[in-house]
């Protein structure tokens, strides 16, 4: 779903420049539970998610057409639990295995020169605000069950172009991102059908402060609208709505490594109901080199 996508998606700091040749590797764990409504057709009720997962990335800048660029590349796994009625009865799921991997290649338009290393300085002083465009890619690599409605998997390319800027003022910066969702069909979907869904629209904004190099804190919200599926062709007239916050602090642990810790909050509504309200602990480690 778009909308999962979206919790998955609020990111500060993804449109502040370091100097080209930059290389950073990390691991994240996250930890999220909360409650998920499902489609009535498919006679689950109540149900409840706990999942632990893990988030091996890389990123790295580099110089393209004389601006800088960077990609992105993230591969998850996941073990997740699922608790709930089903046809009124008590059941439970599990999954464990890989999610669907995602890549993104962003490129920084205006206010951001390549650099070295040796001049990451003079750049942070001379760069006020920034703007970039970024394409994302995930690709349905996950774990997937054809006779399963639950997966880690989507059985589907999600596309997503993004544009974004950033306005930094002393200690201050000012984030504000719009990305579209748009989604291939899934033609082999539970039992044999046939699943669509119509491009979901965000947009998300971060306040963020730095208070000495390598510590910093943001808060970030975001709203996304869209999803409206179909199976089989017919619509299925659940219009997604999609609520998050978050809180982010950056702390450093040598001069390369550092850790992160977030907090997201995330809330996803239809037409018809409340889909899910869960929320999410996540602690990351990096390495810059």
């Amino acid at each position: 779903m778009g909308s999962t996508l979206f919790a998955q998606d609020l990111e500060p700091r993804r449109w502040t420049p370091l100097p080209a040749g930059t290389n950073i590797v990390g691991v994240s764990y996250g930890y999220t539970s909360g409650d998920l409504n499902f489609d009535p057709l498919l006679e689950i009720d109540d149900a409840e998610l706990t999942r632990n997962s893990l988030f091996l990335n890389y990123t790295r800048f580099f110089p393209l057409l004389d601006k800088v660029a960077r990609f992105d590349a993230i591969v998850p796994f996941h073990k997740g639990k699922w608790d709930g009625l089903l046809q009124g009865e008590p059941a439970s799921v599990k999954r464990t295995g890989m999610g669907d991997p995602y890549f993104r290649l962003s490129v920084n338009l205006m206010g951001s020169p390549i650099t070295s290393t040796s001049t990451a300085n003079e750049q942070k002083k001379s760069t006020n605000t920034v703007v970039g465009a970024a394409v994302s890619v995930t690709v349905p690599w996950g774990e997937n069950y054809k006779d399963k409605l639950i997966n880690l998997g989507s059985n589907r390319y999600t596309i997503r172009p993004q544009i974004g800027i950033v306005h930094t003022r002393g200690p201050w910066s000012y984030e504000l991102t719009g990305s579209i969702f748009y989604y291939t069909e899934n033609d082999d979907f539970y039992n044999g059908n046939k699943f669509e869904q119509d491009p979901f629209y965000a947009i998300q904004g971060h306040l963020i402060r730095v208070f000495s190099p390598g510590v910093w804190g943001s808060l970030s919200t975001g709203y996304g609208k869209g999803s409206e599926s179909k199976v089989n062709g017919v619509s299925k007239d659940d219009e997604r709505e999609g609520f998050i916050s978050a809180l982010s602090f950056g702390i450093p642990v040598t001069r390369n490594q550092g850790l992160k810790f977030s907090y997201i909050w995330w809330k996803n509504d239809t037409t018809e109901a409340t889909v899910s309200d869960t929320g999410t602990f996540v602690l990351g480690w990096t390495y810059r080199f």
